[in-house]
């Protein structure tokens, strides 16, 4: 269950692709995904590394947790595969705040064993990054 903290950002993300928050502190945020069949990308039934980075960019935007935060680079490392029907859990920490940037260390782990880590690199913009353009009301 998240915590009474209010998310501020990606609240139109689906949580079925990215992970559904379960914890949300100041700094901090923990989201489960559930990997499924439809995730995969051969007959060996690997989850597509794009799933798990989803996730973990998730933890990163809701450990910022404002609602113009932008992912900037990440640094990433991928360990172990994952298949269907593993609950996937990433942990996302402020490591750091130099004005509007925010490093965010994140780790994603299936069955207490780190399949994920890396560093990601978030700026708050003063506005919506899509706000000026021309396509937008």
């Amino acid at each position: 269950m998240v915590e009474k903290m209010t998310i501020n950002t990606h609240k139109g993300i689906d949580y079925n692709l990215c992970g559904k928050p379960v914890e949300l502190k100041n700094r901090y945020a923990r989201v489960e995904l559930t990997t499924t069949s439809v995730m995969t990308v051969d007959h060996y039934k690997l989850i597509h590394g794009g799933f798990v980075f989803g996730l973990a960019d998730h933890a990163a935007m809701l450990a910022v947790n404002h609602p113009n935060v932008v992912l900037a680079s990440a640094s990433v490392k991928f360990l172990k595969p994952t298949q269907p029907d593993e609950l996937l859990i990433a942990e996302a920490n402020v490591v750091s705040i130099q004005e509007k940037k925010y490093q965010v260390d994140v780790t994603v782990k299936n069955n207490q064993h780190i399949i994920f880590e890396g560093q990601l690199t978030c700026f708050i913009l003063k506005d919506h990054v899509l706000s000026s353009h021309k396509n937008n009301p």
